[in-house]
């Protein structure tokens, strides 16, 4: 498991690309018959990929638990939310299955201890992309597709930042102890997302950018408002946003992107804003 740890923003203020890119940067998560995972030390968060290819692959694959966690298994005192970014899929969660047709998300509360991924096709295999948050209380295992979430439009045609916000793990869908996720789907002809800028102090976000059409890619700019730096994201790439950082990205063409957050409070309107005129 790559372990990342909290940076200060004054230090990363000084940072090079290769550094920027070696704290805040994740790529390579999809690797066949494998569970990739990068724990991030900004509240506890794990980011998961998996590609399952034949076999079933069990969560902890690779993984340490009681090195990494001090717990018996994966999910004893964690939740997890997965979104299906790749072929049809499936889930097992202690016996029971859940199919997973693309762009669908399933939410796996703590105390799961037998979770086990598998694709239907190994030519076309599932994509399982998974944000993993401390847990305190056992909520309800549910799968989401695109037609349960909440919908948010919201930007503009003349911003070029139309786009349409689908909260899957949020308190208007389901319940849950800290995790949210969701997936932002930009109209045709827009490329900025999350404009105007903002931080959430109370709370750290994770995003990955998929969708991203060959030989393009989107510069998701992070920073403090006031030194604001930038990261090249391609396909699948995935990008750790502290509490002090702003989130935002602009892309060559469009694409979509999956969103987590975790931390003291699911208040999805919770955000600092940062005037555009102020950025710097």
């Amino acid at each position: 498991m790559d372990i990342r740890y909290s940076a200060h923003p004054r230090d990363v203020a000084r940072y090079t690309t290769e550094e920027l890119r070696a704290e805040f940067h994740i790529s390579g998560l999809y690797q066949p018959g494998e569970v990739t995972a990068v724990y991030s030390h900004v509240d506890r968060m794990v980011t998961l990929g998996i590609m399952p290819v034949g076999e079933a692959l069990p969560i902890d694959k690779g993984i340490n638990v009681w090195e990494n966690f001090g717990t018996s298994f994966f999910l004893e005192r964690r939740e997890v939310g997965f979104f299906n970014l790749g072929g049809h899929g499936a889930v097992t969660v202690d016996g029971a299955s859940y199919r997973l047709a693309p762009k669908d998300c399933l939410y796996i509360a703590s105390g799961a201890k037998a979770v086990a991924f598998t694709s239907e096709d190994s030519g076309n295999p599932a994509r399982f992309y998974g944000v993993s948050a401390p847990a305190h209380r056992k909520c309800e295992n549910r799968l989401l597709t695109l037609a349960d979430a909440a919908k948010k439009p919201l930007g503009s045609v003349e911003s070029a930042n139309k786009r349409v916000i689908n909260q899957f793990i949020h308190p208007d869908v389901l319940d849950t102890c800290q995790l949210s996720m969701g997936l932002t789907v930009l109209d045709p002809g827009s490329v900025w997302n999350t404009l105007p800028a903002h931080t959430h102090e109370r709370r750290m976000e994770i995003y990955t950018y998929f969708d991203i059409p060959e030989g393009n890619v989107v510069i998701h700019l992070m920073g403090q408002g006031q030194e604001t730096r930038h990261l090249v994201m391609r396909n699948f790439d995935a990008v750790i946003s502290p509490s002090w950082s702003l989130h935002a990205g602009c892309g060559t063409a469009g694409y979509s992107f999956i969103w987590a957050m975790g931390g003291e409070n699911q208040a999805f309107d919770d955000m600092d804003v940062i005037p555009t005129e102020e950025l710097r």
